[in-house]
């Protein structure tokens, strides 16, 4: 493949490439369910192997792409397909409550949430897990969110701060949460009916 991208006087190229360049790859596929390598990569962007997976770990962060070891030195790529609903109809006892969702579960699907796929319901179960916590605990500090609810709750996130960033402004705008004011610490739940998720 004959590169048209241009280079400085040290014969690297000038141009950056945004890790949503690599996406065009998976997008152009004939088959969109096979995984990609790192090669693959390289060949569609015209650049290196460590580029590659720079461009490619960059969007397994962002939640836009999923990623597994296979063997003792490769591994591929894909775009995560969320799984569809279960088809099969309920019996009548369970549809009459569990098919209207809560304002709250409403708020946490539609939440604005880092991710998608797999990793995305990860992270609506880490802030109805967060959503909850507060409705039991109506006053809590970060750093019992922390403590309490990120272990069990990673939701793919490698810090608990990296977590915290990311459910605090969703969980800020769930029903009955008020959140600290400035320089404030503790988050109140001013609702009465204690939370229980039914997400998933």
């Amino acid at each position: 493949m004959a590169s048209e991208r241009e280079r400085n006087a040290n014969g690297e190229f000038t141009d950056r490439i945004p890790p949503e360049a690599a996406l065009d790859a998976f997008d152009s596929r004939d088959d969109a369910a096979r995984p990609l390598t790192a090669a693959d990569i390289m060949d569609a962007l015209n650049c290196s192997r460590r580029t590659a997976h720079n461009k490619l770990n960059a969007l397994v962060d962002e939640g836009r792409l999923e990623t597994r070891k296979i063997g003792a030195r490769s591994r591929v790529w894909w775009r995560p397909i969320p799984a569809r609903p279960d088809p099969r109809p309920t019996d009548d006892s369970s549809a009459d409550q569990s098919d209207i969702p809560s304002e709250a579960e409403q708020a946490i699907r539609a939440a604005d949430l880092p991710g998608s796929g797999r990793t995305l319901d990860a992270r609506r179960e880490a802030l109805a897990a967060a959503y909850e916590y507060l409705t039991s605990h109506p006053s809590a500090a970060k750093s019992d969110f922390l403590g309490d609810v990120y272990p069990e709750y990673p939701a793919k996130f490698e810090t608990p701060e990296g977590w915290w960033n990311a459910v605090q402004p969703a969980l800020k705008e769930l029903p009955a949460v008020d959140p600290p004011e400035e320089r404030g610490h503790l988050w109140k739940f001013l609702g009465g009916d204690r939370f229980t998720p039914t997400l998933g």
